[in-house]
């Protein structure tokens, strides 16, 4: 009776709790992020007053990653085939739409590689105490041929509910091919593409709901983490968060520099003079997205890039091949996950996870919270606990600013490079010999 006693108790001062945040959001108009930490601390409070007597409280975040699992496959449906057969119907851009993407993803993937290595030679994760549910607990590392043969469809429901991401964005790719094909003569398939745009407003809108929730899940969340350990033992969380700075950092003025210099032959330090009122944008305002009109207008205006290239690249780019949210924290969030479980993950397996990485990232665009989609999907397809991932949500408000600059950074460079590889890259503006006057002529949206 006792124990019961200090359950309700628990729970009380949750609910309390989550008045408060409640209020502060929908009636102060209180940051998300602030939200966020806020939250955070009263998780904490909550752990350190109640102790092991969590069970009620861990029951509303244990719902939330459930009901965010669930979102994942058909959210990725709907927004592959719809940006994939838009891109396809851009007929004026398609000269430079593949080469684009390529560069885009290849931002992806180099830091994707980069956070595999680091955290794995960090061992970020290692001797955190933290005790995923019981579905977790015991989960198994798919051999590499298992991973191999389980990226394609096979039998689409049973995957589905499996939580299979591969075989539905390789599906989804194969049905946007189909249609942009068919496109150009069969006006009557139109209706389908009404269909899965309307559909992707529709996830994304029910993702930017279930994202809102957030700060009532990392509460719960964190007091059962508090609970079952201590605050000392949460402290290397902010480790990861110091981490996650670094690899954006390396990103963003290393790996950046590096494919300006060997590909496009540019000098990487007039380049970052040019974007970086663009980056500071993202940095305070946290958003891909409404850096555009900034990004476009420092590359064509002073780094000369085409105004066709910079707007169709720079609006993709929000949304496409985000190093910040879809390479560099859905991998080492993936990471420190296998450590905390005391996975033992082989060569190819890693591997496999970048893999993954870069196909997720593709699934991802125009979600709000894409850092959480990403890894969400990520999580899921590799069969790790996405508890962890709403465990570091208050880190990854903090991460958030740099990941955006990393985000805009990539987007840009992205532009530069196809800029300068089709000939469309104005040299006497790029190194400050003259000045852009003229506008982009891409509408953005």
């Amino acid at each position: 009776m006792h124990t019961n006693l200090l359950e309700i108790g628990a729970l009380a001062l949750t609910l309390l709790f989550f008045g408060v945040i409640y209020y502060l959001g929908q009636k102060k108009q209180v940051d998300f992020g602030i939200l966020t930490l806020l939250a955070t601390a009263f998780g904490i409070v909550v752990g350190l007053v109640f102790q092991q007597h969590y069970t009620y409280v861990a029951v509303f975040g244990m719902i939330y990653t459930h009901i965010i699992s669930a979102m994942v496959v058909p959210l990725l449906l709907f927004s592959i085939i719809s940006s994939i057969t838009s891109l396809g119907e851009s007929i004026h851009l398609k000269k430079i739409g593949m080469k684009s993407v390529g560069f885009l993803l290849l931002n992806t993937l180099t830091a994707s590689v980069i956070t595999l290595f680091v955290a794995v030679f960090l061992r970020v994760g290692a001797g955190f105490a933290y005790q995923p549910t019981a579905e977790h607990a015991t989960a198994e590392v798919p051999t590499f041929v298992d991973t191999i043969v389980s990226l394609f469809p096979q039998n689409l429901v049973t995957q589905w509910g499996e939580g299979q991401v591969v075989p539905i964005v390789i599906f989804a790719i194969l049905i946007a091919v189909a249609y942009n094909q068919l496109a150009g003569s069969k006006t009557e398939i139109k209706p389908f593409k009404a269909f899965i745009d309307a559909g992707s407003q529709v996830m994304g809108q029910a993702i930017g709901w279930i994202i809102g929730f957030t700060p009532y899940a990392v509460l719960s969340l964190i007091a059962r983490a508090v609970g079952k350990a201590s605050l000392t033992e949460l402290l290397p969380l902010f480790g990861v968060m110091l981490i996650a700075y670094a690899l954006c950092a390396v990103q963003m003025f290393g790996v950046e520099s590096i494919l300006l210099h060997v590909i496009g032959r540019l000098n990487p330090v007039r380049f970052f003079q040019g974007i970086m009122p663009a980056a500071v944008v993202a940095f305070t305002s946290q958003s891909s997205v409404g850096t555009i009109p900034v990004t476009v207008r420092q590359l064509t205006h002073e780094l000369g890039v085409d105004g066709d290239v910079a707007g169709f690249t720079a609006g993709i780019g929000a949304n496409l091949g985000m190093p910040g949210c879809a390479g560099i924290w859905p991998v080492l969030l993936a990471v420190f996950s296998i450590h905390v479980m005391g996975l033992e993950y082989t060569v190819p397996q890693y591997i496999f996870l970048v893999v993954l990485a870069l196909v997720v990232s593709v699934g991802t665009v125009g979600v709000p919270g894409t850092a959480t989609v990403a890894a969400t999907a990520l999580f899921s397809a590799a069969g790790l606990p996405i508890e962890l991932i709403v465990l570091l949500s208050p880190i990854s408000s903090l991460v958030d600013m740099a990941r955006t600059a990393t985000n805009v950074v990539g987007a840009a460079t992205a532009a530069v490079l196809v800029a300068e590889t089709e000939g469309l890259l104005d040299h006497a503006i790029y190194n400050g010999q003259t000045v852009q006057i003229s506008e982009p002529q891409v509408e953005i949206k």
